[in-house]
């Protein structure tokens, strides 16, 4: 069993969010990905296993929990597939359902583009929003009126809190708080905090305590959640295209780009990955 380190949503090794990827999974079970997952130390590690020609089964491990679904170790495991196998489609059967991913080249690299389950989006009920905004010391005078908040499921249900730029610098948020929260919530993955920046650039800082990870650089989950939540909210003109910045705030930049379409359906979410020294 081999293996692999790559950092997605990235042109370079320094930038974007560190994944493991197993592309052949199939004799190991879920204890011992669990412990590949912690050993690794990455937010995410995915685990796949072929099921045919060009599809697989696939299941996420944080360090310390298995999680429904992760676009970033999406991204950089159709990326290290492609490099073996020749670029196309790749079909992965997830906890969360189906993820359909194709892979192309691109002018740095291969380019991977992930289309989420079809997105949710739910109202918060006003005492949980209360204690979401204590957990991450943000005051209801913080946040963009613009970006109403709401939960938007992608695979994983994201908290979506929208603040201004100089906000989002300044985020500290309570890490055992916010974990409890979460868990009592069921909410397994990130929380989205995100700012607009201009009508299609967006700068998102995700919070990750359920994978006992403080920060997460780069969230394909949770841009997808964003996208739909976007949609469902008359926030954008869909068919359109945004772009997502993370990871600037923990030293790994990455660029997220996000096709929304017309309709209910699932949203695309793009990136490069390259191979981790």
């Amino acid at each position: 069993m081999e293996i692999l380190r790559y950092t997605a949503f990235s042109t370079g090794p320094s930038g974007g969010n560190p994944a493991g990827v197993v592309l052949d999974a199939g004799d190991i079970d879920a204890a011992q990905m669990q412990q590949i997952a912690a050993d690794v130390g990455f937010s995410e590690t995915a685990f796949l296993t072929p099921t045919g020609p060009n599809m697989a089964a696939v299941r996420y491990f944080a360090p310390i929990a298995e999680v429904a679904f992760c676009g970033h170790a999406t991204i950089a495991s159709a990326v290290a597939w492609a490099e073996r196998s020749g670029t196309g489609a790749l079909t992965l059967d997830s906890p969360a359902g189906v993820i359909e991913v194709s892979t192309a080249p691109g002018p740095d690299g291969i380019v991977a583009t992930l289309v989420s389950v079809p997105i949710r989006v739910s109202e918060l009920e006003t005492l949980v929003a209360a204690r979401l905004l204590a957990a991450l010391r943000v005051t209801r005078h913080d946040l963009d009126p613009a970006l109403p908040l709401r939960v938007s499921y992608s695979g994983n249900s994201h908290p979506i809190v929208g603040v201004s730029p100089a906000v989002l610098d300044a985020l500290d948020h309570d890490q055992s708080q916010l974990a409890a929260l979460m868990a009592e919530q069921g909410w397994g993955a990130t929380v989205a905090v995100v700012s607009r920046l201009a009508p299609s650039m967006f700068e998102a800082r995700n919070p990750f305590p359920p994978g006992g990870v403080r920060e997460d650089p780069a969230t394909g989950s949770a841009a997808a959640a964003l996208g739909g939540y976007l949609r469902a909210l008359g926030l954008v003109e869909p068919p359109t295209t945004i772009t997502v910045q993370q990871g600037r705030h923990v030293g790994r930049p990455g660029v997220l780009t996000v096709d929304i379409p017309v309709g209910t359906g699932g949203i695309a979410v793009s990136g490069t990955a390259v191979p981790l020294p």
